[in-house]
């Protein structure tokens, strides 16, 4: 892969970086929007590979921040299932071809667009605290295969996780520990699949700073703006470019 020269490209690729960093400054969720944007621009294998160093480098202040409050039985749980899920993560690309995992992506993305406009109209899940220990390992291993697949294990891990009923900064903690556990699960996986090319990490280093600049946005965005109207719209966004790369997929 050699580096793009398309303006059309840039434009696009730091849409998708703003959303990772204006997520990791308070708008949590936004981020799950991120890798269907960029698919519009990249084959979404070398899209995640070069999204995965700068989430890993911003795990590095939530996981600071949150070190003394989080759930260790619920990381015990899920970082298991996890592990599962980012092998089949990566078993799924290597027997696929990238228009499947194109459609993947749409899916999950609209999935997961529907779920939170869902949500915001009152639908939820139901959602019981007594649930058997076993499904917080399989929501980790949801958690970890789109994870793999689209950087969006955020959904999955909440179901289990809002079933535990902590308190909000152990509920921050845990899922800030649990990603950065997971996103470095990712790195042998696309190792594997050889998508950490000198080309996709000259990429990562140029949007590198756009995270770190929006990442500061977001802190001072999500004490000025609606976080409901803005989810709203980025809801909406995941639902409509998820459909449009299944529509490239399938055609």
């Amino acid at each position: 892969m050699s580096l793009p020269h398309d303006p059309v490209f840039f434009i696009v690729a730091s849409i998708a970086v703003i959303l990772v960093g204006i997520a990791k400054g308070g708008f949590a969720g936004l981020g799950a929007a991120s890798m269907p944007i960029l698919v519009l621009v990249m084959d979404p294998v070398p899209a995640a590979a070069m999204l995965l160093p700068i989430l890993i480098v911003q795990d590095v202040v939530g996981v600071w921040a949150f070190r003394r409050s989080f759930d260790m039985s619920t990381l015990k749980l899920m970082v298991p299932g996890a592990v599962v899920g980012v092998f089949l993560g990566w078993l799924l690309a290597t027997i696929v071809p990238p228009d499947a995992v194109r459609a993947f992506v749409g899916l999950i993305a609209v999935a997961f667009g529907t779920y939170r406009l869902a949500g915001e109209r009152g639908f939820r899940l139901p959602i019981k605290a007594d649930l058997p220990l076993w499904v917080g390992a399989f929501w980790g291993a949801v958690s970890g295969f789109t994870s793999h697949v689209a950087h969006a294990g955020g959904p999955p891990f909440q179901i289990w996780a809002l079933s535990r009923r902590m308190p909000h900064t152990v509920f921050i903690g845990t899922s800030a520990i649990f990603f950065a556990v997971l996103n470095w699960m990712k790195v042998p996986a696309y190792m594997a699949l050889g998508q950490f090319t000198w080309a996709n990490m000259q990429l990562t280093l140029v949007f590198l700073p756009v995270a770190i600049a929006s990442t500061f946005a977001g802190v001072w965005l999500v004490k000025r703006v609606s976080a409901e109207r803005f989810n709203t719209l980025i809801s909406l966004l995941m639902v409509a470019v998820g459909a449009e790369l299944i529509r490239v997929a399938l055609t």
